[in-house]
C-alpha cells in the first residue's frame, strides 16, 4: 500500500511500554490492543506473544478479583473455587500457550543455547503455571510447568548472569519451595528440587530494582512473600514503590492499606484507603473494584473497634459486587453478620447469614455462615 511503512523497532518498543502502563494501571483491554499490535509486526516472537497472554490471563483474574493478594496469604486458598472463566477465553488462552511455546521450541531445535529463546520459554511456562494454580487449580500440572519455568530461566542466569529478568521466576520458586514443611521439603529434595527462602527474597529484590521487564512482577512477589513472612511493614514500602511507579493502579493502591490492616496499623489503613475512595471518585484509578476498597475499610474499622463503620463498610462491599465477583459478596456478607452479632442484631445477623449461603453453600464462608446461624458470633 502506497504511504503505508511498516513501524520501526522504536515504534514496537514504545507501543510495548504503553502496553505495560496500561496493563499495571489494569487498563487491561488497551494493553492487548498494544500488545496484539506489536505481535502482528512480530509474529515469530514469543516474547510478543507471551505479552498477549499474560494481558489476556491477568484481565480475567482482575474480572473475578483474583488478584486480591489476600487470598493468597492464607492456606485456604488451596480450598477456593476455581475461577470462572469463559470456555472460549480458555481455549483461546490455551492456544496462545501452545504457540508461544512452539515458537521458543523452533528457535531451539535450532540452537539450544539461545538464550532469549530460553527466556521466553520459560516466561510462558510461568504463565502457565499461574494459570493453571489460580483458574484451574491443577497442582500437579502447575508445578511441571512451574519446574520447567525455572529450569529454563536457571539456563538463562548461566550463560547470561546479567539477565536479570530471569531471576523473578527463579527466586519466587526458591521462596515457594524454600516455605514447604519439612517433609515436604524433603520430598522435593529426593527429586531434585532445592529452595532458599532467602534466596528467592534476595533474587526477587534484585530483579525488582533492576529495572527490567519483570521489574513490577518481581516486585509484585516479593510483597506478597514478605506478606507470609508476617514483614508487613517491610512489604508496605515495597508496595509504595509500585505505586510511585504506576499511580494509575488501583490494585497497588489499594495493596498498601491491606497490608496496613494486616500490620495492626488500622488507622492508617483507613486512611490510605479514604484516599483512594477519594481517587476513584475523581476518576484517577481506571475501571476500580470498588467493593475490595470497601471491605479493606470495614476491616479497619473493625481493627479500631468502631463495629457500626465496619457494619456500613461491609454492606457497601456486599452491595458494590456485581455477577462476576458473587464469592465477594458472601464473604462480605459473612462479615457483615459477625459485625451484626457482635452489635446485638441478631435478626440482622441471621439474614445476611442465610443470604450468604444462598449464594453458594458449598463454600468455607457457607461454612462459618451455618456455624453463627447454630451459635452467634462472639469475636472468637
Amino acid at each position: 500500500m502506497r504511504g503505508w511503512a511498516a513501524p520501526g523497532k522504536a515504534d514496537l518498543d514504545a507501543l510495548t511500554r504503553s502496553g505495560w502502563n496500561h496493563f499495571y494501571s489494569s487498563e487491561y483491554d488497551e494493553a492487548l490492543s498494544d500488545f496484539e499490535k506489536v505481535r502482528e509486526a512480530r509474529p515469530d516472537d514469543a516474547n510478543a506473544l507471551n505479552h498477549v497472554l499474560d494481558a489476556l490471563i491477568y484481565r480475567e483474574l482482575y474480572r473475578y478479583n483474583a488478584l486480591d493478594t489476600r487470598l493468597y496469604s492464607k492456606q485456604g486458598f488451596i480450598n477456593s473455587k476455581q475461577v470462572p472463566i469463559d470456555s472460549s477465553i480458555k481455549q483461546r488462552i490455551k492456544e496462545l500457550t501452545d504457540e508461544a511455546l512452539a515458537l521458543s521450541d523452533k528457535r531451539l531445535k535450532a540452537d539450544p543455547g539461545d538464550v532469549q529463546a530460553l527466556y521466553s520459554r520459560g516466561v510462558t511456562e510461568g504463565l502457565r503455571s499461574s494459570y493453571q494454580v489460580i483458574v484451574e487449580h491443577a497442582w500437579f500440572a502447575a508445578l511441571r510447568s512451574a519446574l520447567a519455568a525455572r529450569h529454563d530461566h536457571e539456563q538463562v542466569l548461566k550463560l547470561r548472569p546479567d539477565w536479570t529478568d530471569a531471576k523473578t521466576i527463579v527466586g519466587a520458586h526458591n521462596f515457594v519451595v524454600g516455605s514447604l514443611t519439612l517433609p515436604m521439603k524433603a520430598m522435593a529434595g529426593i527429586a531434585g528440587i532445592r529452595g532458599d527462602k532467602a534466596k528467592g527474597l534476595e533474587m526477587l529484590a534484585e530483579a525488582g530494582k533492576a529495572g527490567g521487564e519483570t521489574n513490577a512482577d518481581a516486585r509484585i512477589a516479593l510483597a506478597l512473600f514478605l506478606r507470609r513472612e508476617e514483614r508487613f511493614m517491610d512489604a508496605v514500602e515495597v508496595v509504595r514503590t509500585l505505586t510511585r511507579d504506576h499511580p494509575r493502579s488501583f490494585l497497588f493502591a489499594l495493596e498498601e492499606a491491606n497490608l496496613l490492616n494486616a500490620a495492626g496499623k488500622t488507622a492508617d489503613a483507613a486512611s490510605v484507603i479514604n484516599r483512594l475512595l477519594n481517587d476513584c471518585s475523581e476518576g484517577k484509578y481506571p475501571h476500580p473494584h470498588l467493593e475490595l476498597a470497601y471491605y479493606a475499610m470495614g476491616e479497619s474499622q473493625r481493627g479500631q473497634g468502631k463495629m457500626p463503620e465496619a457494619l456500613q463498610y461491609f454492606q457497601k462491599a456486599a452491595a458494590a459486587t456485581d455477577s462476576n465477583t458473587l464469592d465477594y459478596r458472601q464473604r462480605a456478607l459473612v462479615a457483615a453478620g459477625q459485625i451484626s452479632d457482635l452489635l446485638s442484631k441478631r435478626e440482622d445477623a441471621v439474614n445476611q447469614y442465610q443470604a450468604a449461603i444462598a449464594l453458594d453453600g458449598s463454600t468455607e464462608e457457607a461454612v462459618s455462615a451455618r456455624k453463627y446461624l447454630a451459635h452467634p458470633y462472639n469475636g472468637q
